[in-house]
This record gives C-alpha cells, sequence and structure tokens, in this order.
C-alpha cells in the first residue's frame, strides 16, 4: 500500500513542477526573444513483483522448499528529468526604430546524434568581460555611443569587440554589416550553436552562456549555415499560447488525479490503523 501512496505523491510533485513550467511560459508570451521551457518526465524503473510461497516435497523427512510467482511490473513514480527551451524562430513584428534587429533563421541543419536543429545567437559581453547570447535584438546605444542589450551587457561584433558608433542612424544590412553613411562600421557578432539545448544554460534576462563557460563559434563561418538580419524588427516569443493554456488544464487535471488516489490510500491507512487494529 505504501508504494502506490509514494508513487501517487512523486505524479503530484512532477505536475506541479510542470504547471510552474507552464506558467512561467505563459507569463513570458510577450517577451522579446523568449525560448518557451519544455519539460522532461520520466518513470522511475520499475519493480518486478513476485510472489513467494512453499512446497513440500513427498520425501520420509518431508522437506520444504521455496518457490517464487512472477506477478508483474510495478511502476514507482515519475520525477522531473530536466527543462530545456525549445530554440523555434518566433514571429518577427515591426518597430520601425534603427536599434532593434532581428535574427531570421533560415537553414540551420540539424544535429545528427540528437536530432535537434541548431540556432544562432547575437554574442554579447557584459561588464566583466564574460560573453554571454541572446536573442533579444531590442538594442540601444548607451551615453558613450555603444551598442548595448537590454540586460546592459554590449553587443559584440564578429571580432567579439565592442560596438560604437557616432549614432543611431546607422544600417544593417542582411549579413549583419553595419554601415554608417556609405561605411562599413562593423559586422554584428553572431554565434552558432549545433545543439543549444545541450550547448547552453539559461543565465536570466533573456541571456544564455555556454557549457563550461566556452564560447560558440562564429556562425559566418558554420558550413550549410544560413541566417540574415533585420533592421527595424524584433523577434517575439515562440509561446503557443493556446497550447500553453490546454496543457496547463491538462496538469491540472493530473494533479487532480493524483491527488485522489493519494486521497484513497489515506483513508485505508486510518481504516487499516483504527478500525482493523482493535479487532
Amino acid at each position: 500500500m505504501l508504494r502506490g501512496f509514494y508513487t501517487a505523491a512523486s505524479g503530484m510533485l512532477a505536475q506541479q513542477r510542470r504547471t510552474e513550467l507552464l506558467t512561467n511560459n505563459m507569463s513570458n508570451a510577450n517577451t522579446t526573444g523568449y525560448k518557451a521551457d519544455q519539460l522532461s518526465v520520466r518513470s522511475f524503473p520499475e519493480m518486478l513483483i513476485s510472489s513467494m510461497g512453499g512446497e513440500t516435497v513427498p520425501t520420509e523427512s518431508k522437506l520444504s522448499m521455496s518457490n517464487f510467482f512472477q506477478v508483474g511490473g510495478l511502476s514507482t513514480g515519475v520525477y522531473v528529468q530536466e527543462a530545456n527551451p525549445l530554440f523555434t524562430q518566433g514571429t518577427l513584428e515591426e518597430t520601425q526604430l534603427n536599434t532593434d534587429i532581428s535574427l531570421v533563421d533560415e537553414n540551420l541543419p540539424i544535429n545528427e546524434e540528437t536530432g535537434r536543429q541548431g540556432s544562432v545567437f547575437f554574442t554579447v559581453q557584459d561588464g566583466d568581460g564574460a560573453i554571454r547570447y541572446t536573442r533579444n535584438g531590442s538594442f540601444t546605444l548607451d551615453g558613450q555611443g555603444y551598442l548595448t542589450a537590454p540586460s546592459g551587457h554590449y553587443v559584440l561584433n564578429e571580432n567579439n569587440e565592442k560596438i560604437q558608433l557616432d549614432s543611431d542612424r546607422f544600417t544593417v544590412v542582411e549579413n549583419g554589416v553595419i554601415l554608417e553613411g556609405n561605411v562599413q562600421t562593423a559586422r554584428l557578432g553572431i554565434g552558432y550553436s549545433d545543439d543549444p539545448s545541450l550547448q547552453l544554460m539559461k543565465d536570466g534576462e533573456g541571456l544564455y552562456k555556454a557549457v563550461n563557460d566556452g564560447d560558440l563559434p562564429s556562425a559566418y563561418a558554420a558550413a550549410d549555415v544560413s541566417f540574415s538580419t533585420e533592421q527595424g524588427f524584433l523577434e517575439g516569443s515562440n509561446v503557443d499560447q493556446s497550447r500553453t493554456m490546454t496543457e496547463m488544464m491538462s496538469a491540472y487535471r493530473s494533479f487532480e488525479a493524483s491527488q485522489k488516489v493519494l486521497q484513497a490510500y489515506d483513508k485505508s491507512l486510518d481504516k487499516a490503523v483504527n478500525e482493523v487494529g482493535r479487532l
């Protein structure tokens, strides 16, 4: 009985975590460049249940030998294994602001080992020199003319150097080159990950950092990778609100079902202790 008690409790914990994740996705449905998280729920190893009995051997000494009969497998519950962002392209929203830049995925190869598609990111740097990556292209110019991300990080060029401009009257062409007048000032630094779910982790404020603090290779030099930049556009969140609401209701119902199972076990234990024990 106690095995089922813990199995139902583990199901409640997993669905509670799922609900929290879906709620966070829904709250960021209008966040620029946000990538929806996906939860992986796994089952604990099953137990093989056997019944143990005895059998008397027809001999003069009447020996007794034990025997086992397999009853079947028993699930021991579920657990949340990991939460990974879904790096699909969000919808483009026109802002007509020169400092707003979006990345447009065109041809991004699928990783043969994992079956997941790669992704490209803007390269930014904090005040301590740490490299981070983002899809949020809502940039601004600070007091010194440096191009900065919403988090305050400096936007880097293809040589991992800060981009300093004379004014916000610049042009970004499709290949990431920044022009002031007809003069090329810089080229946006774009990193490429062939499996961002494994190579990147969230670092808050729409930023990602490479695992083991490594750097992503340049997307310009990656084979078979093509993308473009759009000035005056921002990439919206890739959260599917209708699907997220449906999944939230499903998680709630699953939590409720496990809760009722738990209550049934609790009533059975109560009877076993307070009623059967009196006999």
